[in-house]
């Protein structure tokens, strides 16, 4: 089993889907957005994705970690953070800038240099996409930037799974809805809390480990004719 690269994996989904994916057997190469402690025998590397230059880094050091084969990349690494509208036109722009930077332009550049990188070596790959429900459903007032993101990487992610399928470039898509993590505290807060849960007929959030076992089994266990499937996690409070 080769090497598998999943981003914000400190935390949340991501340090959930490292833990899932290494007790499989796979050799997990993780990644923060700063210096934090290696998880177990995955080595962590920091990166800040709201700087361009830093996913050419993180590309680098996980290949040469891996040996110079990387198998499959989770693009998980994501920022939930509110941008009223009453905020200046700066302060509104930035902010908007910054979350498509960090949630889809991002995860477009570690998506490109994985395929060339598959490309070039001539050998399959997996590419597993954490987007959300906000990507159909829309989001929050506050939020727009964040629904377009997850957008933006569904659409990403259909376009690659229909370019490559014939080279054995597979592409997957996971859109959880609500997920018990530290980034969406302060968000159910803003919602109404348990009030919320009214919206969910399930009765409850996702936990990081049911959306942890989506993104193993489209890392490891998807048949390849899956390839361009978007998963949906929502409890079912949007059913498309």
């Amino acid at each position: 089993m080769g090497h598998i690269l999943v981003t914000g994996s400190s935390r949340g989904i991501g340090r959930a889907a490292l833990e899932a994916l290494a007790a499989r057997g796979a050799k997990v190469i993780g990644h923060a957005s700063r210096a934090v402690a290696s998880e177990g025998s995955a080595p962590i590397i920091a990166a800040d994705f709201g700087d361009p230059l830093s996913v050419q880094s993180l590309w680098d050091q996980a290949l040469d970690i891996a040996g110079g084969e990387i198998d499959v990349v989770v693009n998980n690494a994501g920022r939930f953070e509110a941008n009223r509208l009453e905020r200046s036109d700066i302060e509104w722009l930035d902010a908007w800038e910054d979350t498509l930077r960090v949630n889809l332009t991002s995860a477009a550049q570690l998506s490109r240099f994985a395929v060339l990188h598959w490309q070039k070596r001539g050998f399959a790959g997996r590419l597993v996409h954490v987007a959300s429900r906000a990507a159909y459903r829309g989001d929050s007032p506050a939020h727009w930037h964040y629904a377009a993101a997850k957008s933006g990487m569904v659409g990403m992610h259909k376009t690659i799974a229909r370019a490559y399928a014939k080279e054995g470039i597979l592409s997957f898509a996971v859109t959880p809805g609500f997920t018990d993590t530290s980034m969406a505290d302060d968000y159910l807060a803003s919602r109404g809390g348990p009030g919320l849960l009214a919206d969910i007929p399930l009765g409850r959030v996702a936990t990081p480990k049911e959306i942890a076992a989506i993104i193993t089994f489209c890392a490891l266990d998807a048949p390849p004719s899956m390839t361009g499937a978007v998963i949906d996690a929502n409890g079912a409070s949007f059913v498309r």
